[in-house]
């Protein structure tokens, strides 16, 4: 029933919310009229920083792997210019812990952290980077004593001074975890809409009951009025006993959801239901179903399939109804309504509990939108950097991209790279049509236009093998 369609509008609507709001990381800095303790303190922060880089360019694998230098961490102190500066300051002059690196680096590579890193990696988890840094810190360099051996022997040395690096480190560290906390809860987030998509799907199914059966209560109250007409006594049940409407009543894993999920539309809104039922009976396709004496499966389902397109689809008062449910539902209508319509055509079928649709088709689709909010997340400022790359900067200025359109071409990007056997195109036109559908009306054409100069450059580099 959820379809990779839905997870790719699902994933691309919580990254836009998550990453716009992502704590952006930045470098600790020099205090204003800093005293000799303090400057030595940041002094001592930036080699660290620096140490921490040419330790991870040191630690390789077999085939030119470099797993630290491939944290994000190790990424954005590359990018940073403080370190850049400091780096180029190193190519002028001796860099104080050049002599330790190699040993640093063998000692990191043999270690637990290290290799629980790799675990974490190759499982994919989100934040397998955020803390490595911050334990190979903390465990292995502020306590070796060749290190602390060349710290005790920089101009202005105090334990204080070292202390104050050691806080400026946690604050970075701290600063830079938090920026990465979006991933969990990323995926929550998905989960939490993909449940809610399930719901609606039930909750459309079931809603034919409920207006038949507030239908069927006002044909008993007329009854037992006190002036009673003989078409009140003898009322056309064509609508209260159309044969669709009861074998959803008979579906079992219907009913079971409606009553695990205490679900009632009529209770939650009765206004909205009144404006509903109204709508149908006034209803051109609602006269010509009663006036017709023919009574067919065929003809019951014909006549829910169309109240849902024609009526309810289109309600206003539904539709707020919706909008105050669910912050989803109302993107998610067109796909589930057409999920529901098709499982009305298979219960007019006779499919019975097998017309309900299974949450994902397999496994492969239930992972999915994890492995690719994942993917997004951890390769993010790389899949940003292809996108600077693209552009033509006599036409577009990189800091004023719509930034739907940004997560739009980096979930593309992902897709592309890390799902081997989705094809190139069906990728390439899914995020053109989402593009056009939830950003600005040139969108589809900009995106269509960054990837088709990003994709062969991947292919050149041997980065995308597809074609």
């Amino acid at each position: 029933m959820i379809n990779r369609i839905l997870i790719r509008i699902k994933v691309i609507q919580i990254l836009y919310s998550f990453l716009l709001v992502e704590k952006q990381f930045s470098l600790s800095t020099l205090p204003e009229s800093p005293t000799k303790e303090k400057r030595f303190a940041y002094s001592l922060y930036l080699d660290m920083l620096v140490l921490m880089l040419k330790t991870a360019e040191s630690i390789g694998r077999r085939g030119g792997d470099k797993p630290l230098e491939e944290t994000r961490f190790i990424k954005r102190l590359k990018s940073d210019d403080t370190i850049k500066s400091q780096l180029a300051k190193y190519r002028m002059s001796p860099y104080p812990f050049e002599g330790v690196v190699d040993s640093l680096a063998e000692k990191v590579k043999e270690s637990a952290i290290y290799k629980n890193y790799l675990k974490n990696r190759k499982e994919n988890k989100i934040g397998a980077d955020a803390s490595v840094w911050n334990e190979i810190c903390n465990l292995m360099i502020f306590p070796d004593a060749e290190i602390n051996q060349i710290i005790s022997r920089r101009e202005n040395f105090t334990l204080k001074a070292v202390d104050r690096t050691r806080e400026m480190l946690e604050d970075t560290f701290s600063n830079f975890m938090a920026s990465q906390d979006g991933g969990s809860e990323a995926i929550a987030a998905l989960h939490q809409s993909l449940d809610k998509a399930r719901e609606l799907y039930f909750r459309l199914l079931w809603l034919p009951v409920e207006l038949t059966d507030m239908q069927e209560r006002k044909l008993d109250d007329r009854r037992h009025k006190l002036l009673v007409t003989q078409e009140d006594l003898n009322p056309n049940l064509k609508f209260v006993e159309n044969s669709l409407v009861r074998s959803i009543r008979d579906c079992e894993p219907i009913r079971n959801f409606i009553e695990k999920e205490k679900i009632s539309w009529e209770r939650e809104d009765r206004v909205m239901m009144e404006n509903l039922l109204k709508a149908i009976l006034e209803s051109e396709m609602y006269q010509d179903y009663m006036a017709n004496p023919v009574e067919t499966p065929k003809e019951d389902c014909e006549l829910w399939r169309s109240i849902m397109r024609r009526i309810i689809f289109n309600n206003e008062h539904f539709l707020e109804t919706m909008e105050d449910k669910s912050v989803f539902w109302n993107d998610d209508l067109d796909t589930i309504g057409t999920f529901a319509i098709k499982t009305f055509r298979k219960l007019e079928e006779g499919a019975g509990n097998d017309a309900i649709l299974d949450k994902y088709k397999d496994e492969e689709d239930a992972r999915f939108g994890d492995e690719l909010v994942r993917s997004v997340l951890k390769n993010k400022d790389t899949y940003r950097g292809y996108i600077d790359d693209a552009i033509d900067r006599t036409l577009w200025e990189s800091e004023r991209l719509a930034f739907m359109d940004v997560v739009i071409i980096e979930t593309a990007l992902a897709e592309m790279l890390n799902f081997p056997k989705i094809p190139l195109n069906v990728t390439l036109n899914e995020y053109i049509e989402i593009a056009k559908c939830y950003s600005s009306g040139k969108s589809g054409g900009f995106v269509n236009g960054i990837l088709g100069k990003i994709i062969p450059v991947l292919q050149q580099n041997g980065v995308l093998f597809k074609s």
